[in-house]
């Protein structure tokens, strides 16, 4: 019997077939348990050239080989089992038992793994982030409770730093959408300065002219070490970011949306429609699978 012992070998290697004619990468989102990000993340997904399936955690669980039937996974944002023991917590318990050493081989492939909020939350509690060198699956950080004592629903302005980050490329300056209690990210000062020397720091809050954010509160709205707000793993093909993508695909989704139309009608010009922010996203991790894997 193959042990699931995340410790030891693989038991759900790589199948040594695969599917012979995908026309776009395959996305598994997950969902269930609370997790409940899941349609509007698939959603920008599709919009951004995938095809996204949306999976119950479950069936993942109890099938891990099925990872291997996708070229990205995604665990969005929610509650996963209420936060109870710690947001993320459970979810990242149960994968890490179930898949072992198979998100680590499915990242090695080429594969790409992005976590929103909550699934940030279960990328560090799983050890893929930051995964420095050497200490490849150890928790090596924590997303607590906000310094403000409370939920923050509310857009942030972002600033993008230099990275790996398959993601994040050709971005600069933009806001995103944050919902959550638990995002402020804490770790050790030999951590944080390891993150800035291998260029791990993907998103910082920022000041609404782009300026850092320097912790202040509400720039910076979780007390965040270093303003972060996103980072990636030392390959660049794993992302975690407290902020919502999948909530800004479109111009419209913006709240000031319609303050942005009335100008370009006094000044007699038609309002463009263009995409959000976050589908950039979406549409860099379509761009680098598509490429890697010849689709």
């Amino acid at each position: 019997m193959r042990s699931l012992n995340p410790q030891t070998q693989n038991p759900f290697p790589k199948p040594r077939t695969q599917n012979p004619e995908p026309s776009k990468p395959k996305a598994l989102v997950l969902y269930g348990y609370g997790l409940n990000c899941d349609h509007e993340t698939a959603f920008a997904l599709k919009q951004a050239g995938a095809q996204a399936l949306r999976v119950h955690t479950s069936d993942l669980l109890h099938n891990p080989a099925l990872l291997w039937d996708y070229h990205l996974l995604a665990i969005p944002g929610g509650f996963s089992w209420g936060d109870d023991h710690g947001a993320g917590v459970i979810l990242a318990l149960r994968l890490k038992i179930a898949l072992g050493e198979a998100l680590h081989d499915f990242v090695q492939d080429g594969r790409l793994v992005i976590g929103i909020c909550n699934g940030f939350q279960v990328l560090v509690n799983l050890g893929l982030l930051p995964a420095l060198p050497g200490r490849r699956g150890k928790r090596l950080a924590a997303l607590i409770t906000n310094d403000c004592g409370n939920f923050r629903d509310a857009w942030v302005h972002l600033k993008t730093l230099p990275s790996p980050c398959i993601f994040t490329q050709g971005l600069a300056r933009l806001e995103l959408p944050i919902r959550h209690g638990e995002g402020k990210f804490f770790t050790t000062p030999d951590i944080l300065a390891e993150l800035q020397e291998n260029q791990q720091i993907v998103l910082q809050y920022a000041t609404p002219e782009g300026q850092p954010a320097a912790g202040r509160f509400p720039d910076n709205p979780n007390g965040s070490l270093l303003d972060i707000a996103g980072l990636c793993d030392p390959t660049g093909r794993v992302l975690g970011l407290m902020p919502h993508p999948e909530a800004y695909i479109f111009a419209t989704h913006h709240p000031h949306w319609t303050l942005d139309k009335e100008r370009y009608r006094r000044q007699g010009r038609p309002y463009p429609q263009r995409e959000g922010a976050g589908l950039t996203f979406f549409k860099n991790a379509v761009n680098y699978l598509a490429s890697r894997f010849a689709l």
